[in-house]
């Protein structure tokens, strides 16, 4: 079934993480994705492993950020490359591209000739620092940034500064290029011309830190990390039951009322009676909780503090969290036939649209597995454009 993006064009030029997982959510919105690579190599991602998959070593990090896509081989280096891609431009809504600045400029392909190519085009940029300022040519790799933009100085247990177990700069930055480009689409609705969408992991890393930001802009506190604790909320965190840990995260007066009786504790003792009686008194607090939670197991928690209303969890291994039925009814594990792998599952789109059929997915493609389809399909455009040009 055609996704809201049906009948949107993207060019893919980029590759690693944050550009292909921004086209990667276009596609799952309909968009037609070409992802042009280097021959022989293509996307870097393609040797990041292990684990590999199957006789032919199919990287899982490359399944993970690229399904519904084509994928073509260009040297853009070459005359050839260079004259294939200006075809593609020509019939695009949206070019991509994550490359250091200026590396497209010297490749031929600066903003301006783009949209003298297409003035429709919507161009997408993603850098690691930001395409100008005194460090915009700094290459940003996501662990990289972690530590640049303070993410590890605010994460893992006190004193101990740690990056975020998956590639989260790249992730945010890719939803800010996403929502990017769906603005520019709809701006263009208006205007009838393409327009830059440029971010970068920096800038999408300073625009998460929320209050950890404004602790400092506003009140001059410089965040520290914390371990599973909340820095201003408690409790709110992980706590020790008799055979492991649960999340509890009592937010609001109205959770605490309804919290400390289960674990025996009088809402309107003085040392606890506001959030931040209870941030000063923390150690104490998480003590006399766990001296009670130490009394049954976890699924007893859970149950008790589910029914009174109080959010509280498990702490699942990934392979729990695909085997979980609640993760499996929301879409978030699909199937698609690869072309040498077979069927296999992959982690699913994050959003659902009320009265839409699920759509069929496609497997992240082959280096190079489209390229002659691609062509052919140039070949009738570039046709089809030449006898509108005659008839006019």
């Amino acid at each position: 079934m055609p996704g809201p993006l049906d009948g949107v064009l993207i060019v893919d030029l980029s590759r690693v993480v944050a550009g292909p997982q921004a086209t990667m959510a276009l596609a799952d919105l309909g968009a037609r994705v070409i992802k042009v690579e280097q021959p022989g190599t293509g996307d870097e991602t393609r040797g990041w492993g292990p684990p590999f998959a199957g006789e032919d070593g199919v990287s899982t990090y490359y399944l993970s950020i690229n399904r519904n896509k084509e994928s073509i081989t260009l040297d853009l280096k070459s005359d050839e490359g260079r004259e294939t891609l200006e075809r593609l431009v020509r019939h695009a809504d949206v070019l991509a591209e994550n490359f250091r600045t200026g590396v497209l400029d010297r490749l031929g392909f600066p903003v301006e000739r783009l949209h003298e190519l297409n003035p429709r085009l919507i161009v997408l940029s993603i850098t690691g620092f930001g395409h100008d300022g005194p460090e915009g040519g700094r290459p940003g790799y996501d662990a990289i940034m972690q530590g640049e933009a303070g993410i590890m100085s605010v994460t893992g247990p006190p004193g101990t500064p740690s990056k975020v177990g998956l590639s989260i700069a790249d992730i945010l930055a890719a939803g800010n290029a996403t929502s990017g480009v769906l603005a520019a689409l709809y701006e263009r609705t208006r205007t009838g011309r393409g327009s830059v969408v440029r971010t970068s992991l920096l800038a999408s890393v300073v625009g998460a830190h929320m209050y950890q930001g404004t602790r400092w802009t506003v009140a001059g506190e410089v965040p520290e990390s914390v371990g599973n604790d909340h820095p201003t909320i408690a409790p709110y965190g992980t706590f020790r039951c008799k055979d492991g840990q649960i999340q509890i995260g009592v937010a609001n007066q109205n959770l605490w009322r309804r919290f400390a009786p289960l674990v025996g504790l009088d809402a309107g003792d003085p040392r606890y009676a506001t959030i931040p009686d209870r941030s000063a008194n923390r150690a104490e607090l998480t003590a006399d909780i766990e001296r009670v939670l130490a009394g049954d197991a976890r699924e007893a928690w859970l149950d008790r503090l589910n029914a009174a209303g109080v959010p509280a969890g498990s702490i699942r291994s990934i392979d729990e969290v695909y085997t979980w039925e609640q993760t499996r009814s929301q879409g978030l594990v699909i199937e698609v036939d690869h072309p040498t792998l077979g069927r296999i599952e992959l982690p699913g789109p994050p959003l659902r649209f009320d009265g839409a059929e699920p759509r069929a997915h496609t497997a992240p493609p082959l280096l190079g597995e489209h390229t002659g389809a691609v062509l052919a399909w140039l070949d009738e455009m570039d046709a089809k454009d030449e006898e509108q040009g005659r008839s006019q």
